[in-house]
């Protein structure tokens, strides 16, 4: 409780698959608030059990988010200190506990973070691809969203961060499949199992793991770490765009924008890749 009489909200990060990853502070907490808010309490209570935790559980999923956590806020504000808690992992990512978060920063209601597991971390540190620059996508949109999903993964096209999603398993040969029409070959870390007995990291390529899922069934959750693209690449992919617009229309794209004649064919020739002699040179031959 706060030095105002109200509580707070401690976002309590759990095992994602060894219950030994779990921190003391983070059962200390457990333990000391008031009220647990789990995702599954049927899941949770294998865990409170485990750790000899009795604290009171209430449910807080997708399908009440909202209203429960008005009630949530309620409690809060009246002095008790509440527990977020996931199947698995860091609550509020790819997670409703974004929303109640989010309603408690409004309500003047103080959240804390206690750090712990989080599979993506987990996957993209054992991916073996770059971990300098990296984007979380989460889940893509659904296969029954075909246009926010081909959005999505239109935009993916051009990034040149590590890609980290989530999938499960009976949607695993769709979204492969998605991912190299639209994303083109390229590498990819296949991670399951994350801190359990069978813990599995698959380093291949989308094109061969399209193939080999056509004879292995996908089994347990998911995380796809993919690579970006080169920069080299999208900055080919670029000039080829630029390249089928008429030399004209380049130069009046960037004076209408209101650089000089000047300025303009130095960026037209920085956007086609050659130098701004070119450039003048062909508009001359074109005059």
């Amino acid at each position: 409780m706060n030095e105002n009489g109200t509580g707070m909200l401690y976002l309590c990060a759990t095992p994602i698959g060894n219950l030994e990853d779990i921190t003391y502070r983070v059962l200390e907490t457990l333990r000391n608030v008031d009220l647990i808010a789990a995702e599954d309490t049927r899941n949770s209570i294998k865990l409170l059990n485990h750790f000899d935790i009795h604290t009171e559980m209430t449910s807080y999923h997708e399908y009440n988010k909202v209203e429960k956590a008005e009630y949530l806020i309620r409690r809060m504000q009246e002095g008790l200190d509440v527990a977020l808690i996931t199947d698995a992992g860091t609550p509020a990512i790819s997670d409703p506990g974004e929303v109640l978060v989010k309603m408690c920063h409004e309500a003047g209601v103080k959240v804390t973070s206690l750090p712990g597991p989080a599979a993506c971390i987990v996957a993209l540190t054992l991916s073996g691809l770059s971990t300098r620059r990296f984007v979380f996508e989460g889940f893509l949109p659904g296969l029954d969203e075909k246009k926010e999903r081909k959005r999505r993964l239109e935009l993916l096209k051009d990034e040149h961060r590590t890609i980290i999603m989530y999938e499960a398993p009976h949607h695993l040969r769709a979204t492969l499949d998605d991912l190299l029409e639209n994303l083109g070959d390229r590498k990819i870390s296949i991670c399951r199992e994350l801190t359990k007995r069978f813990e599995e990291v698959f380093p291949t390529t989308l094109e061969r793991a399209v193939d080999f899922y056509k004879d292995n069934d996908p089994r347990g959750e998911y995380v796809l770490v993919i690579e970006g693209v080169s920069l080299l690449d999208l900055d080919k992919r670029q000039q080829e765009e630029w390249s089928k617009m008429s030399l004209e229309d380049h130069m009046a794209y960037y004076e209408n924008s209101g650089l000089s004649h000047k300025d303009a064919m130095k960026q037209v020739a920085a956007d086609r890749g050659v130098g701004k002699r070119d450039i003048y040179k062909a508009l001359l031959e074109k005059e």
